[in-house]
């Protein structure tokens, strides 16, 4: 089974935020393949389980907020025993410009909070990363604003291309394999 995380942070008020982008990406993946969210008792997370490509995959979306985003994917990791390479995170980046990819096989969190998290969590940083691009704010000191907020109208279309495009990639490094997807997906 492949574990396909999402980053982000619960509640209405961050639908759709810049710093949801990780949400936006396994709920086209659900709404692609039929899966619904599911709140779980036993750890911090809403969960789906879907199947492409003749494998089953959970989709997990941790509730603990971005920064504590660890604590809902290792303990959920080890119950269902799920190993590192059947690991995928997705995640926004603000250094990636508005509508760009990248797909890494391991490295650092690049200063995400949300991945710091995860590493944490796992004591590794060799787990496949989904980076969406989201776009820097124009004025300096305005990061927490900028990943807290929507999208502008003219900017829009190309978010919600940047997720159609993430969940492709995904789907691709799961029937494919995590090679095929950087040839096509990254840049």
């Amino acid at each position: 089974m492949k574990m396909i995380v999402g980053l982000g942070n619960p509640g209405r008020e961050y639908q759709h935020t810049r710093h949801n982008a990780g949400f936006d990406v396994l709920d086209e993946l659900a709404q692609r393949h039929g899966g619904k969210f599911r709140g779980s008792f036993r750890f911090p997370a809403e969960t789906g389980e879907v199947s492409f490509g003749g494998a089953s995959v959970l989709l997990v979306k941790p509730v603990t907020y971005m920064n504590s985003s660890g604590g809902a994917v290792g303990p959920l990791m080890r119950k269902r025993g799920i190993e590192l390479a059947d690991l995928i995170v997705v995640v926004d980046d603000v250094d990636l410009e508005l509508g760009r990819l990248r797909i890494r096989g391991q490295g650092s969190p690049g200063g995400h909070n949300g991945l710091k998290s995860v590493e944490a969590a796992l004591g590794s940083d060799e787990y496949v990363r989904v980076r969406v691009g989201v776009g820097r704010p124009k004025m300096p000191g305005e990061m927490v604003n900028h990943v807290l907020s929507r999208f502008a109208p003219d900017e829009k279309e190309a978010a919600d291309q940047v997720v159609a495009r993430a969940a492709d990639a995904v789907e691709m490094m799961v029937t494919d394999g995590l090679v095929k997807a950087m040839n096509n997906f990254n840049g």
